[in-house]
């Protein structure tokens, strides 16, 4: 499963706090794959194929900080173990056009994150796709930055081209080769002899 944090409602369509479910919505409308509202999972749900593996993508439809209840009602229900659910957010510690792979970890200060973890009976065995959104520098400016201000569009450039997911990093993302996946992400692109 994987899954896309942020904020319902559109005054937070465009905020930073809002990219992880974008990356979602992305992945989606790539494969093709219909979100349908489901109540009892409090969260828009589909399920379909990516690189051969059946894949269940989902948005919550709660707060941020109250998403665990989503991810935790779909993932006892389908018994879905804590290590296939990958959770897709926005990360302050990464510049704009970074996005890094991890698995387990605590909260760092994320309240989706931290109801996640909550939500999966404390189980920080998930992994996380972190995309990078920048800091505004001051801590006391972060919740503003974060779900106030919509991304200024050479930003949200940056970041959006993060979303589309090389099909060799999700093969063996899906397929359980994270070592390889977190290679293939985070190396750079080779650099293209000109002849």
């Amino acid at each position: 499963m994987i899954v896309g944090l942020g904020n319902p409602g559109p005054q937070y369509a465009a905020t930073r706090h809002n990219v992880g479910a974008e990356l979602v919505r992305g992945l989606a409308h790539r494969y093709k794959i219909s979100l349908s509202a489901d109540r009892a999972f409090k969260g828009r749900i589909g399920r379909g194929e990516i690189c051969g593996i059946d894949v269940r993508l989902l948005l919550p439809d709660t707060y941020m900080n109250l998403s665990g209840q989503s991810v935790s009602a779909v993932a006892q229900f389908y018994k879905l173990p804590v290590e296939s659910i990958l959770i897709a957010y926005d990360e302050l510690a990464f510049e704009p056009g970074q996005i890094r792979l991890k698995t387990g970890g605590g909260a760092n200060g994320h309240n989706g994150v931290a109801s996640v973890i909550d939500g999966l009976a404390n189980d920080r065995g998930f992994h996380r796709l972190r995309i990078g959104v920048g800091h505004p520098g001051d801590k006391e400016l972060v919740m503003a930055y974060l779900t106030g201000v919509r991304i200024p569009a050479k930003e949200r450039e940056m970041i959006e081209a993060t979303f589309d997911l090389d099909e060799v990093v999700l093969d063996h993302l899906l397929h359980g080769r994270m070592q390889k996946a977190m290679t293939a992400l985070h190396s750079p692109p080779p650099i293209s002899e000109e002849t």
